[in-house]
């Protein structure tokens, strides 16, 4: 009897603020690896595809494959929702690794990192996975089938609830304390400390500060956090009304798509899993909902895409 042909596979999880993959061959790990973010709307197409090959071959050295074959590459990665913004990626990548840097890369795909948290949270099972990160979206698989979403439109243009968008409000109830048209909060205590070049007397400085990128809004967002938990009365507005805008993404799926049924809701991203107070809020408001039922997912998205990259190899052998 022959040898069991084991796949090499690739999963990786393409977030807002940080790539990370993962090498199987069969079923053990032989590798593990991670850059910064590869998300297209923040690096651009070309730089996305660069980061994402450099880390498939970071993950390929460390491995010491004997060749550069792989059997399958699954890429669930940030602001790719549409078919045709996947696509255009999932080429670059596949002609850059051939062209460029030598990788034979027999199946690849690449999803959104929402639809690898899917996945990874249920096993493939219907419910609602809730994603807070740097952006947000709430995205669900129907009991037909069906993926649906809620949110998830990026910073420009919602994405309330999300690390994003409470670094923005942290900044904008500073700017308000600034004209004295809002409270003086402890954040702007916070931000004076850590960046010495904002004057409370020049209050333009803290403009001159964010145009010089000493900080963005992910960055402060702990800040806002902290604040939050020590009882600071604006802070702790920004992070109630986060979880309010969170929690409506979960219940509006669940109106329009599972009404009447009971669901399963898992959270995940580095605010759920961190569990800070604004997780603590979300996961207790989600559980006090009828047909809610707030659980642990069965992994992180990470695996999601070693799963669905194990599918990608399954369905292949299947169709010989």
């Amino acid at each position: 009897m022959g040898k069991v042909y084991e796949p090499i596979i690739i999963g990786i999880d393409g977030g807002g603020s940080r790539t990370r993959g993962i090498l199987y061959k069969g079923e053990k790990e032989l590798a593990q690896s991670e850059t910064s973010t590869a998300r297209v709307g923040t690096v651009g197409v070309v730089e996305s595809a660069e980061r994402i090959l450099n880390l498939i071959s970071e993950l390929i050295t460390l491995a010491k494959l004997p060749n550069r074959e792989l059997d399958a590459v699954l890429i669930g990665l940030a602001g790719t929702w549409l078919k045709e913004e996947q696509l255009r990626s999932q080429q670059l990548i596949s002609l850059l690794a051939k062209r460029e840097r030598k990788i034979d890369i027999d199946k690849l795909v690449v999803t959104s990192d929402a639809a690898i948290a899917l996945d990874a949270a249920f096993e493939g099972e219907h419910g609602i996975v809730l994603i807070v990160g740097t952006g947000t979206i709430a995205i669900a698989k129907t009991p037909k089938g069906d993926f649906v979403r809620c949110g998830g439109w990026g910073i420009e243009l919602s994405d309330e609830g999300s690390g994003a968008w409470i670094g923005r409000e942290g900044l904008t109830a500073m700017a308000r304390a600034f004209d004295g048209r809002g409270k003086w909060t402890a954040f702007a205590d916070m931000m004076i400390k850590f960046f010495p070049t904002i004057n409370p007397d020049l209050p333009r400085t803290f403009v001159a500060a964010y145009n010089e990128r000493a900080f963005d809004y992910s960055t402060v967002t702990p800040f806002v956090m902290e604040c939050a938990t020590n009882g600071d009365e604006v802070c702790m507005e920004i992070i109630e009304r986060a979880a309010t805008n969170l929690m409506a993404n979960v219940t509006t799926l669940y109106g329009k798509y599972f009404k009447g049924k009971k669901v399963s809701v898992a959270c995940v991203g580095g605010i759920m899993e961190a569990d800070t107070i604004l997780a603590k809020m979300v996961k207790k408001g989600i559980g006090k909902q009828e047909g809610l039922k707030v659980v642990e997912p069965k992994a992180v998205p990470l695996y999601g895409a070693v799963r669905m990259a194990r599918e990608l190899v399954k369905k292949d052998q299947e169709d010989l």
